[in-house]
């Protein structure tokens, strides 16, 4: 692939944007200015948006390239993948089980694994669908993305990670839960979860063009992924085909299949009305607190109203679907870089269209818990030693060791000494205890977002640059 600097990109992305069908209705220009600078920001090839109010469809456009060697445009038609909002379809292929009888969600797992651990009895269905099984992502082990697995041999690999927690007591996300719940449908189905959600749920929705992913096959409309790599633009890194076909995200999908989607959404489709009160429900820990989170969506609050949201992210895509109840509308942006952040295109539309759906602008608070504060400093220096260890944390987030451990303690060491820490928030999430630092340094301000189990070891550690 030709080198492509960050000028080019620039004029890339400063091309008009691209629409196949006008959307109904008029959208504020001050939406296109936003998405147009915000490309520009993060210097994203290309996005598709989608906005619906009230189920009304307002923007359902394509702007900058989905393949850049082409000097293709993405248009509502443009295929992209789904990353782990594709979740969200698995936990309706399983719903769809639980109403033919074929399971129930108080199923222990081990009823459709032969040779599980017996770690393993107490976790049920809904632990998976709810990222409380205890059990972790499979990207924390030593796990091979350009081998070929079996369904048998992803079960095997799970068999063989420790389990974090007893089941329902904490919330991690995880992605071999999901894995696993694929394989699941399968064995009491008989047939591959993919083909279950496409007779089920694509073709009554009139999604025509989502699908499980396939690099071998044509697929028309089909976007590249790329990734930002020392400033310049590469494509995708490969993986083997087996790994683009599990259920924990692993989906072509257009806009105009994603604004199908939210229209079944929106009338409780495809799904019995319990079902789907039971996939939009907060989990509820043994210690009864809930956590935000349902069967494959994120159960939150914006401007004292619900909402409903996910995210995605694999092979060089980024994805976010959000649902703010309040003002019935629904935001849907796709991306094709691994390092874009479609979440800020989903807050900063939301907000101009309401700016009550703003997020809340962080101000200094007192900060009353001052060995916290101390225990954050040396956790800090830890980390910018690179000497955090797994026996540091309550579990381990997927992607901290090595990787986002390494660009902390790179980013930590560029910043140099904190000679200013400022409270933000404190809050509880479930039976942790999140906080949210400022850390500022001669040159750089940092932000920290820090949880503590109830033991004091790290439930979150987050660290991003002001």
């Amino acid at each position: 692939m030709p080198r492509l600097g960050a000028s080019l990109l620039l004029v890339l992305l400063a091309l008009e944007s691209h629409t196949v069908a006008p959307a109904p209705g008029a959208t504020d220009a001050r939406v296109d200015d936003f998405i147009r600078a915000e490309m520009e920001r993060q210097h994203i090839p290309g996005v598709a948006v989608g906005i619906i109010k009230q189920a009304t469809v307002l923007k359902s456009e394509g702007y900058g390239f989905a393949n850049v060697e082409h000097m293709v445009p993405v248009g509502p038609e443009t295929i992209f993948q789904s990353g782990s909002l594709g979740k969200q379809f698995t936990a309706a292929a399983v719903m769809l089980q639980v109403e033919a009888g074929r399971l129930a969600l108080t199923d222990s797992i081990t009823k459709f694994f032969r040779g599980a651990p017996d770690a393993w009895r107490p976790i049920t269905v809904r632990h998976l669908l709810t990222h409380t099984s205890g059990i972790p992502d499979y990207a924390v082990g030593t796990f091979d993305y350009r081998r070929d697995y079996t369904e048998d041999e992803l079960a095997n690999f799970a068999f063989k990670l420790a389990v974090e927690f007893p089941p329902g007591s904490r919330w991690n996300y995880s992605n071999t839960g999901y894995l696993l719940l694929g394989v699941i449908v399968r064995r009491v189905s008989g047939r591959f979860y993919g083909d279950v959600l496409a007779d089920a749920v694509f073709k009554p929705l009139g999604m025509t063009t989502t699908r499980i992913i396939s690099e071998a096959d044509i697929v028309p409309h089909r976007a590249a992924g790329y990734r930002l790599e020392k400033g310049e633009l590469k494509n995708q890194e490969w993986v083997s085909p087996s790994l683009n076909t599990t259920a924990d995200g692993a989906l072509y999908f257009s806009l105009r299949d994603l604004i199908a989607w939210d229209a079944g959404v929106r009338a409780r489709r495809v799904l019995a009305a319990d079902s789907w009160n039971q996939v939009l429900t907060p989990v509820r820990l043994n210690s009864g607190k809930p956590f935000p989170y349902g069967f494959g969506w994120g159960i939150e609050e914006r401007g004292g109203q619900p909402l409903h949201q996910h995210g995605g992210a694999w092979q060089g895509f980024k994805t976010h679907y959000a649902r703010f109840l309040g003002d019935d509308l629904s935001i849907i942006v796709l991306a094709n870089l691994q390092q874009a952040d479609p979440s800020r295109f989903v807050d900063g539309i939301a907000a101009i269209l309401d700016p009550a759906l703003a997020v809340p602008e962080l101000r200094p608070i007192e900060d009353r818990e001052p060995k916290v504060t101390a225990r954050m400093l040396q956790l800090i220096d830890q980390a910018r030693k690179g000497v955090l260890s797994p026996a540091d944390f309550a579990y381990v987030r997927a992607g901290f060791f090595p990787d986002a451990a390494d660009r902390y303690a790179k980013e930590l060491r560029e910043a140099g000494a904190v000679r200013r820490t400022t409270l933000l928030e404190r809050r509880e999430l479930g039976d942790d205890r999140i906080y949210l630092y400022e850390l500022a340094s001669d040159t750089t301000t940092l932000r920290l977002h820090l949880g503590l189990a109830p033991d004091d070891r790290i439930a979150l550690f987050s660290l991003t640059k002001k």
